[in-house]
């Protein structure tokens, strides 16, 4: 059986806006149909177009979590779609990655041990400023998310999050992004 979903359910089911939904209609790249008057998505369908948007363009990603099994689960998600995906559970490494590689977008864990993701956001936007940073926490209205806010603009996927919010989270990046870089 189809299952449909309202503009505002796909909305939050990818875990974007509402305008950014109706810029995807405008520039046809999000799978819908018109009933009567009102814009429709098929699930399914719109798991398909994720998937293949992910694989349309690959990305070089760090992922720095001190949690394997998310380190995991970016891996197997976003490898299975052509993106390389480096993880790393240690804040000096995945510092030292950033510094000496070269990213297309940085997944950051905000409560590390160590060194706090705050810190490292902090540290990474010295060492490249334009590098696109998202972090993952599971405390959106912390004094870390808060200390992070005052060093630069990124991206933030609360936990607990789904395969689909990855690959969303880099849709998107890739979608808009890259064009910006």
């Amino acid at each position: 059986m189809t299952e449909l979903m309202t503009l505002k359910e796909v909305a939050n089911y990818l875990r974007v806006t509402k305008k950014t939904i109706h810029r995807l209609l405008e520039r046809r790249v999000i799978p819908a149909m018109k009933v009567g008057r009102q814009w429709r998505f098929d699930r399914n369908s719109i798991e398909v177009w994720l998937r293949l948007s992910s694989a349309n363009r690959a990305a070089n990603i760090l992922v720095i979590d001190d949690d394997e099994t998310i380190c995991s689960l970016f891996k197997d998600t976003l490898e299975g779609t052509g993106h390389t995906v480096t993880t790393v559970s240690e804040s000096s490494k995945g510092l030292e990655l950033v510094k000496d590689s070269d990213f297309d977008l940085v997944f950051l864990d905000l409560k590390m041990p160590e060194m706090d993701g705050a810190e490292l956001f902090r540290q990474a936007r010295v060492a490249k400023p334009k590098l696109p940073v998202t972090i993952i926490t599971g405390y959106p209205d912390s004094d870390l998310m808060t200390r992070a806010l005052t060093y630069g603009p990124f991206g933030v996927m609360s936990k607990p999050f789904r395969r689909s919010d990855i690959l969303t989270a880099v849709s998107t990046y890739l979608h808009y992004g890259m064009a910006a870089r």
